[in-house]
Order: structure tokens, then C-alpha cells, then sequence
């Protein structure tokens, strides 16, 4: 029988650093982000039988009203085809509806509907409460440190992908 468990590397040279991905920050950061998305569906997930992708559209939508899908994909950080899948179910089920965009008949303003609506104002409460929840976990002293480092790293996240910052260049 073969032993399935995992084979240690030799240790590397003194001058490499070695990078343990449970330390490694945005490791860390994407299971975080994961585990709080899994969480946070298993309320709108049963109960209204949307995924994550509709979840997003629905609440930007229920916050910024009309918008076209590329704005809302990227307010959401969504791919343009999970946007475009998810308006689509979203309008299957009678919960937004879309208007020709006269000034470009490639796009379309997409909006909630009445039910829509309704919908958006029973999850946004839900939601809020899951975060109050959610928060439960750091000491109230230090939300607010929180949440500067968090529009901080989101920022430089930022930076980063557009080239801005430097990082040094991989070998």
C-alpha cells in the first residue's frame, strides 16, 4: 500500500525564505473571504434559493438602483459572464428587469422589480445581522483598526493589480 501522506522537500538553502501558506497572508485572507461567503449563503441560499453571484446582484442593485451589467461586475468584482448568468436567473424569476441602453444598443440598464425589491429589503437585515455576528469575534476596541486595515489592504490590493505599487519581479 502506498502511505497517501504528504513528503517533506529537503529544507531549502539558508537564503531562501520558505512561504507556509497558513501564514501567508493572502492565503489567509481568501479562506477568510471564503468561509465568511459560505457562511453568510446558508442564509439566503436555503430560504430564497439564490447562489453568491444573484446575492451580489441583488444587493447592488438594492443599493445603487439601475446599472448595467459591466458596472455592476464591477462594483462586485464579478466576471462579466457570472454577472450575466446571474441577471439572467435573476429575470427568470421576475426579480430584476432590464431596459435598452438607447445610447448603446449593446448594453442594457438592469434594475429590481417590485418583488425584487421586497426581496432586497428582507436580506439586507439578515445580512446586516450576520456581520454584527460576524464582528462578535473582535473585540469592539478594535473595529475600527479593522476596518482602516481592511480599506487599506483593499486599496493597495488595488494598486497592486494595476501595476502601480513595485513588487520585486519573479526569477
Amino acid at each position: 500500500m502506498t502511505d497517501h501522506t504528504a513528503e517533506r522537500a529537503p529544507n531549502p538553502p539558508a537564503d531562501v525564505a520558505t512561504l507556509k501558506l497558513d501564514e501567508f497572508l493572502p492565503y489567509r485572507l481568501n479562506v477568510c473571504s471564503s468561509l465568511v461567503t459560505q457562511a453568510l449563503s446558508r442564509i439566503y441560499a436555503g430560504r430564497y434559493r439564490i447562489g453568491v453571484p444573484e446575492w451580489r446582484v441583488l444587493v447592488t442593485l438594492g443599493e445603487f438602483g439601475m446599472m448595467t451589467a459591466k458596472a455592476i461586475g464591477l462594483h462586485s468584482h464579478m466576471h462579466k459572464t457570472k454577472v450575466s448568468r446571474a441577471i439572467a436567473q435573476l429575470e427568470r424569476r421576475k426579480l430584476v428587469a432590464r431596459k435598452a441602453n438607447r445610447a448603446d444598443l449593446r448594453e442594457a440598464f438592469v434594475s429590481l422589480t417590485p418583488a425584487g425589491r421586497e426581496l432586497y429589503n428582507e436580506l439586507a437585515p439578515a445580512a446586516l445581522a450576520f456581520v454584527r455576528q460576524l464582528m462578535e469575534a473582535v473585540d469592539p476596541a478594535d473595529r475600527a483598526a479593522l476596518d482602516r486595515a481592511v480599506a487599506k489592504l483593499i486599496e493597495r490590493s488595488k494598486q497592486l493589480s494595476l501595476g502601480v505599487a513595485t513588487v520585486p519581479a519573479l526569477r
